[in-house]
C-alpha cells in the first residue's frame, strides 16, 4: 500500500502541505475560496519545526495508516474503519470522545474546529485521484506518496 513518506532532510518548515491539506478537505472549489469561508479549514498534517540552526529538524506529521491501528481499536462507536489499507473516519458516527486521539502513537487525530469531533488524513481519497494534496503541494519535494 502506498502511504505519504517525509524526508526531514528536505522539509523547509514551509507549512505549505497544511495549507493544501486543509483546502482540499475544506470541500471548496479552491483555496482562495477554502480560507475566504466564514469556518476556517482545518489541516490534517503538521508541521513540527525543529531548531532554526544546523542541528534543527523539520517534519510533517500525519497519518501512518499504520498496521496496529490502535486508533480503530480503540474508537468506541465503530466511527474509525479501514478500507485498503486506508483508516477513515465516518463523521456522523463520532461522538467526540476522543479515545481515538490519545490511542494514536504519533498524534496524528486532530479535533475539528468547533471542537466537536475528529479528523485525519485520509490520503485524499474522496478529494482526487493520484497524489494526496500535501504531496503535490510540497514545493521541495519533501513529502512522497509511494510504497516501501
Amino acid at each position: 500500500m502506498k502511504r505519504v513518506y517525509v524526508n526531514e532532510d528536505w522539509c523547509l518548515a514551509c507549512h505549505l502541505c497544511e495549507y493544501y491539506c486543509a483546502a482540499a478537505n475544506s470541500g471548496a472549489e479552491n483555496m482562495v475560496k477554502a480560507f475566504n469561508a466564514d469556518k476556517k479549514p482545518i489541516p490534517r498534517i503538521k508541521v513540527e519545526e525543529g531548531k532554526r540552526d544546523k542541528e534543527g529538524v523539520n517534519f510533517a506529521v500525519q497519518c501512518r495508516h499504520c498496521d496496529a491501528k490502535p486508533c480503530v481499536k480503540g474508537c468506541i462507536t465503530g466511527a474509525l474503519s479501514v478500507n485498503d489499507g486506508v483508516v477513515s473516519v465516518d463523521e456522523n458516527r463520532c461522538v467526540g470522545c476522543y479515545t481515538c486521539v490519545l490511542s494514536c502513537p504519533y498524534g496524528c487525530i486532530v479535533i475539528d474546529g468547533e471542537g466537536h469531533r475528529i479528523q485525519k488524513c485520509d490520503l485524499c481519497v474522496k478529494n482526487h485521484s493520484g497524489e494526496p494534496a500535501c504531496v503535490q503541494g510540497c514545493p521541495n519535494r519533501a513529502i512522497v506518496f509511494e510504497e516501501r
